[in-house]
C-alpha cells in the first residue's frame, strides 16, 4: 500500500487519489495522518513548525523512513536519525 502524509493512497485513472475518499493527493490540505495537526499558516508541516536552523525537513508522518531534515548548508539526515533531532529540536 502506498501512503501520501501518513494517509493511505492509490492508482487512480493514472493519478493518486486517497484510498478513503477518492479525493486527489495533488493539492490537498488534509492534516498529517499520524498526529492529525494541518500544515501552519506558512505551509510548514504543523507537527514540526519551523525547526531552528533548518531549510526543510520532514516527520515521515508515520513512517519513520520518510523523515528527514535538510540543513541550510545542504546536509541531510534521514530515518531514526532525524526523528530524534527533531525531538531534540523542538524542546
Amino acid at each position: 500500500m502506498d501512503r501520501y502524509r501518513g494517509h493511505a493512497v492509490e492508482i487512480v485513472n493514472g493519478v493518486f487519489v486517497y484510498s478513503d475518499s477518492g479525493e486527489l493527493t495533488a493539492g490537498s490540505k488534509r492534516p498529517c495522518g499520524n498526529c492529525g495537526i494541518s500544515d501552519t499558516k506558512d505551509g510548514h508541516d504543523g507537527c514540526l513548525g519551523e525547526l531552528p536552523d533548518v531549510m526543510n525537513a520532514c516527520c515521515g508522518h508515520g513512517d519513520c523512513k520518510m523523515a528527514y531534515i535538510q540543513y541550510w548548508d545542504n546536509s541531510r539526515i534521514s530515518g531514526a536519525v532525524a526523528l530524534k533531532e527533531i525531538v531534540r529540536l523542538l524542546k
